[in-house]
């Protein structure tokens, strides 16, 4: 009941949402650290982990500290370079910790960047981690997921997917990446 006596419509319990932000356009992280700064914003607490990356010297990184955003830098760089067991040894663990913060209810938001990737390579099997989430992700938990080539189950499994499609980008005019812009 308000003030005045009128009932006011009961909200809804919040539904946790698993968004995908996919493609070969650029944008796939900056929109899902949108979402994330956006639910800051709102009070709400938010993890990222990032799969690939393996730097937090990043704009959003140095932000997020400032923010008091909880960060995970748990890949090793670009993939076509460096230890492919490593990488994958990486990936695997940063997924074991993300299960750990996901099961554990004390997130309100949490990002898997560039996790898409641990699929590509055959580091984790999208059916296994579908079914995992299915059995223990929290209700209210907004789950965001971001790389390229987002596997078929993983698109159905998601409730919002957005496909980032390339139309120009300065990389094809021998641009190099700006700070602020790409990193």
């Amino acid at each position: 009941m308000s003030e005045q006596g009128v009932e006011l419509p009961m909200r809804p319990p919040r539904r946790g949402l698993v968004i995908v932000n996919t493609g070969n356009g650029k944008g796939k992280t900056t929109a899902a650290l949108g979402l994330a700064m956006r639910a800051w914003g709102r009070e709400m607490r938010v993890c990222v982990i990032q799969f690939i990356k393996g730097t937090d010297r990043t704009g959003e990184a140095l932000a997020a500290r400032r923010m008091g955003v909880e960060w995970h830098v748990t890949g090793s760089g670009f993939t076509w370079t460096g230890d492919k067991a490593e990488q994958k040894r990486r990936a695997v663990a940063a997924w074991a910790d993300a299960q750990g913060k996901i099961a554990a209810g004390d997130y309100d938001l949490i990002v898997l960047d560039e996790f898409t990737y641990a699929f590509e390579f055959g580091w984790l099997d999208a059916n296994d981690v579908i079914e995992w989430l299915r059995g223990n992700k929290p209700p209210a938990l907004h789950l965001v997921i971001t790389g390229r080539g987002a596997p078929p189950e993983l698109i159905d499994y998601a409730d919002l997917v957005t496909e980032m499609v390339e139309v120009k980008h300065p990389y094809r005019n021998g641009i190099a990446g700006q700070p602020g812009i790409e990193y």
